[in-house]
């Protein structure tokens, strides 16, 4: 698909996304848990979707209502010995150790840029947890046999935290169903994107589940809990929150060209990527809150630096935004791109070079130098949802239209961005 955004400006109200984060976890969360939840404010990506069909094929049944998806489930018990995570990372990286533990032979797949991300983590470490592996050189397909036995591990925490949120939802449902007489640590080097972890953590506790001690974020510590040994949880009910990560766009967008409202952002949320306000403002974007509320009008906007090594996801549309600042901005962490949906560094050096605006790559900081203009052009996705959105972004400023090629990639974490952009009063047509 096509999608041409012509320049224009943007005004209005708009409800952000859910939470494609909290809404994953959550799924992997209502698994584990024996009982019913009921979750409301549910997103339909395409990681949404394929996270729905690997809780189904571990065991849970899932009923789409209208306010809400109900899921019900007695633990993780597989109807079936396949599990295809799409393309999506978060689903590899958390329902791998799930599913391991079950005494069931699962096979792992995954489609697209899945494909070539790394997962020799798990050669690594499940021989010590008494799990059987085989991998096609680090890679998918994987095949695993538990059960998962916990122990105490020592991991590597710079690659991604989704790893270790894997780890901790199997180790605490293990310690819920096993009698465990001496504390379980995972001892975590390096940990990156630790705001992630604090998300899961949350939705553990809202999930009551057992939590570990949190060590400084270098270990986490199970200890046994007899109160909630084999625990038949009560129905629980579940709201996801809005998506900064998404949302990070849309306040990029009114930043640059407009002003809207955005409702269902918590700014007390965890997640990593509500780091995006205080960059915006640092530029100097018009930006006030009220409850459930925030509000963002354009204005002269000046280069900004930031690190963005513990929200990497926040680099698109932080490039969208420096394109349109007066001078040179600086975002650190560029090594946390290698291993998205594309190589993201490249792509966004590629894509927003063809709309006349200059990247620098030195070390781990990305340079970017404000276009006077930014230029229309055709430019390429990278099958990389998070490129296309950023590109539209920038589109809304450029002298002429902007064609984005394999738009549909959006469909990945945001399915109505376009239809959203719209809704605001953006130019759009599909072609």
């Amino acid at each position: 698909m096509k999608v041409k955004i012509t320049p224009s400006k943007i005004n209005g109200v708009i409800n952000a996304p859910a939470s494609k984060s909290s809404m994953q976890r959550a799924c992997a969360a209502a698994l584990l848990r024996k009982g019913k939840t009921f979750i409301y404010n549910y997103g339909l990506s395409n990681d949404e979707k394929s996270v729905i069909e690997i809780i189904k094929n571990l065991g849970a049944r899932v009923k789409f209502e209208k306010d809400y998806l109900l899921i019900e489930s007695n633990g993780v018990n597989p109807i079936s010995n396949n599990i295809n995570c799409e393309e999506s990372g978060l689903a590899i990286r958390m329902f791998t150790p799930i599913a391991a533990l079950t005494n069931n032979e699962i096979n792992i797949e995954g489609t697209g840029t899945l494909t070539t991300r790394p997962l020799d983590f798990f050669d690594t470490i499940f021989p010590l947890l008494q799990v059987k592996i085989t991998s096609n050189n680090g890679k998918i397909p994987l095949k695993i046999k538990g059960p998962l036995q916990a122990t105490t591990i020592e991991i590597d925490g710079s690659i991604s935290s989704q790893f270790l949120t894997g780890l901790l939802f199997s180790f605490s449902n293990y310690f819920q169903n096993n009698t465990i007489e001496n504390p379980i640590t995972i001892k975590v080097n390096n940990l990156k994107s630790k705001p992630y972890i604090d998300l899961t953590l949350a939705i553990m506790q809202d999930f009551e589940m057992l939590l570990p001690e949190n060590i400084n974020y270098k270990e986490f510590v199970f200890h046994t809990d007899t109160t909630m040994h084999n625990k038949i949880a009560e129905n629980i009910i579940y709201t996801v929150e809005g998506d900064w990560s998404n949302g990070a766009f849309l306040i990029v967008a009114a930043a640059i060209a407009g002003s809207i409202t955005i409702k269902g952002l918590n700014i007390y949320s965890t997640q990593a990527d509500k780091k995006i306000i205080e960059v915006v403002k640092n530029c100097g974007a018009t930006i006030s809150f009220s409850e459930n509320e925030i509000f963002i009008k354009q204005a002269p906007l000046q280069a900004f630096e930031f690190d963005a090594t513990d929200c990497p996801d926040l680099f698109p549309p932080l490039v969208a935004l420096a394109a349109n600042c007066k001078g040179t901005s600086y975002i650190k962490g560029v090594h946390r791109l290698l291993h998205k949906e594309s190589n993201r560094a490249n792509a966004l050096q590629e894509e927003f070079l063809k709309m006349g605006v200059e990247i620098n790559i030195e070390n781990d900081c990305m340079k970017i130098t404000g276009a006077k203009k930014i230029m229309g052009a055709t430019i390429y996705s990278h099958q990389d949802h998070r490129i296309a959105m950023a590109c539209a972004v920038a589109a809304l400023n450029a002298n002429e239209a902007v064609c984005i090629e394999n738009a549909e990639a959006v469909n990945k974490s945001y399915p109505n961005f376009f239809k959203d952009f719209e809704l605001l009063g953006a130019f759009v047509k599909n072609n």
